[in-house]
């Protein structure tokens, strides 16, 4: 009963980071507000589009982990990539965004990952 639960939850959050990362690659703009930090009008796009290839190909790595490599590489890399959304915390809360964002959609998102990496690590 833990496994299909397990997997349908990591597979859940990195089918997400793809979702975030063609989201930042489709509509950068559009992205960058609901990540929490606005993007300047004049600014440079090319940080946006390394954010889009960076989601998503950290959602497709763990994509392939999971498929390929089994539970205990899937948990180590989700262990890793619990740092990015808490990192993203910071970068929100230090550029002036919401602290709803930056709590409500980065932190959560951290939680959430540290859970699938222990329930990862379970089985």
């Amino acid at each position: 009963m833990l496994m299909p639960i397990t997997y349908g939850l990591a597979a859940l959050l990195d089918l997400l980071l793809v979702f975030v990362g063609a989201r930042f690659l489709l509509a950068p703009r559009a992205a960058a507000a609901g990540y929490g930090v606005p993007a300047k009008a004049d600014g440079d796009p090319a940080y946006l589009t390394i954010k889009g290839l960076r989601d998503g190909g950290y959602g497709l790595l763990g994509l392939a982990l999971l498929a390929f490599a089994g539970p205990p590489a899937a948990a180590w890399f989700m262990l890793i990539v619990v740092l990015v959304p808490l990192g993203d915390m910071i970068i929100v809360l230090r550029n002036g965004g919401p602290k709803a964002v930056a709590f409500g959609v980065h932190f959560a998102t951290s939680v959430v990952a540290l859970l699938a990496t222990v329930l990862l690590f379970a089985i």
